[in-house]
């Protein structure tokens, strides 16, 4: 097993190169300088993804795709993911998650844009979008489609299940003595009771569960922070020192150069808000809209929450802590630490925290997992991969931390690659959209053009 670890350690180094964090990051500023900074109209696509009126063919409500997007995206990465770029690093890792989704606002959305724009009916009456799609019917490579939902339905397994369920697995067994395989065939007991029901009763459990895990854990994460108040400056300081210079060794912790805490804020930025994945664009194309520019506006808010705010806070709250530099911890393990250094109510925002956020990430994703199989091989192969879904939850709960990590960045690099040819491919279809009903068109009065 140590070898087959390493050997997937070295590949995720690999995959995870100059290379792709130029194509990643590179994405993200040439979407943002050709969308003349999308980001700037963010408070009004806030306020539309808060209405739920059906204005268009779909299946669920604008509300309701993004909170089963954001089921998907917040999770382990928001607390674990943040962890282990700072336990590798250094505190500068925080400052490049935080301008990973900065900039990957933009290409959020023009994810959305094409997964609207190209979305489809299935024979059962049920839309069907996404890079796949994209790739089809937009840049006319079919091959290059099904490579992508290929990839996706079995990186869903690294990313959407294993690494969620070790995540919680791991801190319940740290924190009170659970046997991992015990938290692992409660989660997938839970798991199979909602994601059986298809889109629509995964999306009633995330209409309820995102926004009270999301608001509970970002107030107790403040609080932690108004705790900790006067180490707060300083502590903003060095992650902004330390990414542009590194982190010299301190403490027990190792050391680290701007390449590294680059390689893995980026990783984690991207692990976490999925901007480039091509993931939430399969949830995109199942909303309810009237063109879409106004999905996507809904769609990038996603990233907004996910990481500017939410990775941020936890990123602020390990940093600050001081935890990090005692070196020899990671993951999970690392975030118990830093919340238990302040007794009683951080351990306990953290566990509320990562329980809620797993479970709605393991549900979000099987979705996505879902719509690339039926894409591959029909509707008759969703059952057996929800069967096969329900299971690997039990897998992930028992495997080692390092593995799991290592299989998911590699899974994410072969799944972003085809999903970010089409972005740059189709960027003119992007911008066309974009003028067509955002930026020539004339107000409505509704939160947006």
């Amino acid at each position: 097993m140590e070898a087959v670890e390493g050997f997937l350690r070295v590949t995720s180094s690999w995959v995870w190169g100059p290379p792709m964090l130029i194509l990643l990051m590179g994405t993200h500023l040439f979407l943002t300088i050709r969308l003349r900074f999308i980001q700037r109209y963010m408070g009004r696509a806030i306020k539309l993804s808060l209405q739920r009126t059906r204005e268009g063919e779909g299946d669920i409500s604008h509300f309701a795709a993004l909170m089963t997007a954001l089921a998907a995206t917040i999770g382990t990465g928001n607390i674990v993911g943040v962890a282990t770029a700072v336990a590798a690093g250094g505190p500068g890792a925080v400052l490049w998650i935080w301008l990973t989704g900065v900039f990957g606002i933009a290409t959020k959305y023009g994810e959305a844009v094409l997964s609207v724009k190209y979305r489809t009916v299935t024979p059962s009456g049920e839309m069907a979008g996404g890079p796949m799609y994209v790739l089809e019917r937009g840049l006319n490579c079919k091959w290059l489609g099904v490579i992508f939902a290929l990839f996706t339905a079995v990186t869903a397994f690294g990313i959407g299940n294993m690494v969620q369920a070790n995540s919680i697995s791991v801190l319940l067994h740290q924190s009170l003595d659970v046997p991992q395989w015990v938290s692992g065939l409660v989660l997938m007991i839970l798991t199979a009771l909602v994601i059986l029901g298809g889109i629509r009763s995964i999306a009633q459990v995330c209409e309820i569960l995102v926004p009270f895990m999301a608001i509970a854990y970002v107030g107790g994460c403040l609080v932690l922070l108004a705790l900790g108040w006067s180490t707060i400056p300083a502590t903003i300081a060095l992650i902004v020192k330390s990414a542009f210079t590194g982190q010299a060794a301190v403490g027990g912790f190792l050391g680290a150069s701007v390449m590294t805490a680059m390689r893995y804020g980026v990783a984690r930025g991207l692990f976490s808000n999925e901007s480039g994945l091509g993931s939430a664009p399969i949830l995109a194309a199942a909303a309810q809209t009237k063109n879409p520019v106004r999905q996507a506006l809904v769609s990038s808010t996603g990233t907004f929450w996910d990481t500017v705010v939410v990775c941020l806070m936890t990123g602020l709250v390990l940093v600050n802590s001081g935890v990090w530099m005692t070196g020899g911890i990671e993951g999970a393990v690392l975030t118990k630490t830093a919340f238990a250094s302040f007794p009683v109510l951080g351990p306990a925002i953290l566990v509320v925290g990562l329980l809620t956020f797993v479970f709605s990430t393991i549900l979000g994703w099987s979705y996505y997992g879902e719509k690339a199989v039926e894409y591959l091989f029909g509707k008759r192969a969703i059952r057996p991969y929800r069967l096969l879904w329900v299971a690997f939850v039990m897998v992930g709960s028992v495997l080692t931390l390092p593995l799991v990590w290592s299989l998911a960045d590699i899974a994410n690099a072969l799944m972003a690659i085809p999903n970010l040819i089409a972005l740059l491919a189709l960027s003119g279809v992007i911008v066309a959209e974009t003028r067509q009903h955002l930026w020539d068109a004339p107000s409505t009065g509704d939160g947006n053009a």
